[in-house]
């Protein structure tokens, strides 16, 4: 980038001409002082004088846009060898003052590699270590953390204990703050303590006694992330029932099904929540699925509620007065959560986290996130996605708050209350980061008391991750990746370790994972975990959970028994890694995973006799859409634009009201006379769809780009 091009730039994210002309020259001093040639340290050591000149200069700290510039401006010319250039360098002291800083300088350890080389060379000890660490209740000790004779596709963790692990999350004061929450319908910043919240989820465990639930069995929730919400579920833990989630955006066929298949007994729902400036009902959706006995929460600003239904419960009638309660102890196998990821076929896979999976959540939170008791933890999801348990973990376990908001994360009205709140975690998903960027949503709040983001869902751009880190004044970015059946993530970052955007450095602590193309190990290629870890799954409710993880996986490179999860990921020089979405079927919009299949089944149509979508980069940004191949019932509708609009129209409809709304992104319809076949009766799959789709748009002879 010459200097000339490099004022544009910076005049053009709105930096005043005058002063301008006056950062070049500053820019290309620091430049001069740390000559590219002199091979990539040297551009870290340039981007780190560079954002000394970013602080300095109010012209620049107001503005991403140009930060942005100076970061491609450093690492310009940068090795592909040497990986992408780190946008956040932690100080060694501040390394040092870390959880995970800390437990390394007790091992004597002073390279993170090491840590995590012992922590999956030694797994018995790593685990008890961070259970240690984490200060996990116990009501009997386990006699060891593994049982060695169970093998690594089913291993039993903690044998011999007696837990409940909702008892972790109520250590300390309870005066001291655990929700921060505020919501569209009224802003005002409240705080709930840890003595209310104990008190509020012991009156809902006796309430289930009441409700005619027993012990061992399920209830569901379909309610936003509130504190009633997440005493409903730390006190059906606490009774020794098990919660079922469903998204509170589901529609009613969605909520019919994942009651149906979880086997819940009863629904704990909202009457209706405001967001995005709209009032949405959430309890006609559950009379409308049929859905056993709910329990109806109030809409905020409302005492009371009257039941549609004659069987269904008033919550303030449905609350015991008993402010205490006993914790059923339990074995760490006992179920405590039903939550759906995708499968292959038409229904979503119906994993269960037991009483140890959380501690996976909590060590990933304080080792990884660097949650301390100070903290205040935003995330914008809820008990229908793994990131609501992880978020109730990650919080209480390390006795740190969560800040919760009821109402659209893209207003700016959910910025300021990041700030009110004095948020100093704030997780997010490359959606709502993009959004925020293309409307300017976030810019001049006073986000200084965040001291990193995390981000999961989804693969993220660098240019949207940097602009997140400089909404904050250059904070990291955690990213990180996992699933349902890990119970947290198998691909993430630290505070101990530089982070370039869009980037990650290390595979998780106590979990490892290797690279395969065809069955051979490769620099890029298909992820398959080496376990075992506490948090990965060991049964599904609704499918073979042998056959879905381990039937048919080669061996790893050293003869080890490999579990499949089917992400794809790319190893870049530096140690970092790039996540390239999943290698299967499997749809993944704007965080959101469905299987193909399952949303097939919501595309019936009267002009169409068939359909299968794809997830598809269209703009090559490592982020997908849908684009759906159909059939026409009249094949005169082949070559007629009218009939793919409507049809791409109507299709984001039927998702909309009939699967989830946050997959409703219908970028282009395909009208073909009969589906790309694999084989007789068999489509092709989703990647062969998609290179079919690319081909398509490529013009004759021209690459399509």
């Amino acid at each position: 980038m010459r200097a000339e091009s490099l004022a544009e730039v910076l005049a053009s994210a709105g930096v005043p001409p005058h002063d301008a002309s006056g950062i070049v020259a500053r820019v290309e001093e620091v430049l001069r002082a740390h000559p590219s040639e002199k091979g990539p340290d040297e551009q870290v050591r340039a981007w780190a004088d560079l954002q000394a000149l970013i602080r300095s200069t109010p012209a620049l700290a107001a503005r991403p846009e140009a930060q942005a510039a100076l970061y491609r401006r450093a690492y310009e010319g940068r090795p592909r060898e040497a990986g992408p250039g780190p946008a956040w360098l932690p100080s060694p002291e501040d390394a040092a003052r870390t959880n995970l800083g800390r437990l390394m300088a007790a091992r004597g350890l002073a390279r993170y590699e090491d840590f995590h080389r012992w922590s999956i060379e030694r797994r018995d000890a790593f685990w008890e270590t961070a259970i240690r660490t984490l200060g996990i209740v116990f009501r009997t000790p386990p006699s060891r953390i593994r049982d060695p004779d169970s093998p690594v596709t089913r291993p039993v963790w903690l044998p011999g204990a007696r837990l409940n692990i909702a008892e972790s999350c109520f250590r300390g004061d309870p005066g001291r703050t655990a929700i921060v929450y505020a919501s569209e319908a009224d802003p005002a910043v409240r705080r709930m303590t840890l003595g209310e919240l104990r008190t509020l989820s012991a009156r809902v465990a006796h309430g289930l006694d009441g409700l005619g639930v027993r012990r061992g069995e399920r209830v569901a929730l379909d309610l936003p992330m509130t504190p009633e919400a997440v005493a409903i579920y730390l006190g059906t833990i606490l009774a020794g029932r098990a919660v079922v989630g469903i998204a509170d955006a589901s529609a009613a066929p969605d909520i019919e099904k994942r009651a149906r298949i979880g086997g819940a007994k009863a629904v704990f729902t909202v009457d209706r929540y405001v967001r995005d400036g709209k009032s949405h009902g959430i309890y006609e959706k559950v009379v409308e699925a049929h859905a056993p006995r709910t329990v109806v929460l109030p809409a905020e600003g409302r005492d009371k509620v009257r039941p549609a239904r004659r069987n269904d419960v008033a919550w303030d009638d449905f609350l015991s007065d008993r402010a205490t309660v006993d914790a059923a102890a339990c074995d760490p196998s006992d179920v405590t959560n039903v939550l759906f990821s995708s499968g292959t076929t038409k229904d979503p896979k119906a994993i269960l986290w037991t009483h140890a999976t959380p501690i996976k959540a909590a060590m990933d939170a304080a080792l990884h996130h660097d949650v301390r008791p100070d903290d205040v933890l935003a995330w914008p999801t809820s008990f229908g996605w793994m990131m609501g348990p992880w978020l109730t973990y990650g919080s209480l376990v390390n006795g740190a708050a969560m800040a919760l908001y009821t109402g659209a994360a893209q207003r700016r009205a959910y910025g300021a209350f990041v700030a009110d709140a004095g948020v100093t975690m704030l997780g997010v998903v490359p959606k709502l980061v993009r959004g925020w960027k293309l409307d300017r949503a976030m810019e001049g709040l006073d986000w200084s008391r965040i001291r990193r983001f995390s981000s999961t869902g989804e693969t993220s751009s660098p240019d949207e991750m940097f602009y997140l880190m400089a909404l904050a004044g250059n904070k990291p970015v955690i990213e990180y990746c996992g699933g349902t059946e890990v119970g947290g993530g198998y691909l993430t970052g630290t505070m101990v370790q530089p982070a370039a955007p869009s980037c990650f450095t290390t595979p998780a602590l106590g979990l490892d994972f290797v690279l395969l193309d065809d069955g051979r190990p490769a620099g890029r290629g298909e992820v398959f975990l080496v376990p075992p870890s506490i948090g990965l799954s060991n049964d599904l409710l609704n499918y073979d959970h042998r056959k879905e993880y381990f039937d048919g996986v080669p061996r790893g490179p050293h003869g080890e028994t490999l579990r499949r999860h089917g992400d794809q990921v790319e190893r870049l020089g530096g140690g970092y890694y790039r996540h390239h979405g999943r290698i299967d079927d499997m749809v993944n919009i704007y965080g959101v995973k469905s299987s193909a299949e399952e949303i097939r089944s919501v595309l019936a149509h009267d002009l169409v006799a068939d359909a299968k979508p794809v997830a598809v980069d269209v703009e090559d940004t490592g982020q997908h859409s849908l684009v759906i191949y159909a059939v026409p019932r009249d094949p005169k509708l082949l070559g007629d634009p009218a009939a793919r609009e409507r049809l791409r129209k109507d299709f984001q409809k039927e998702i909309k009201e009939r699967l989830n709304p946050l997959l409703a992104h219908v970028h282009d319809v395909v009208l073909v006379a009969e589906l790309p076949q694999a084989g007789p009766g068999k489509t092709k799959t989703m990647r062969a769809l998609r290179a079919d789709y690319e081909a398509r748009r490529r013009p004759p002879g021209g690459s399509g780009r």
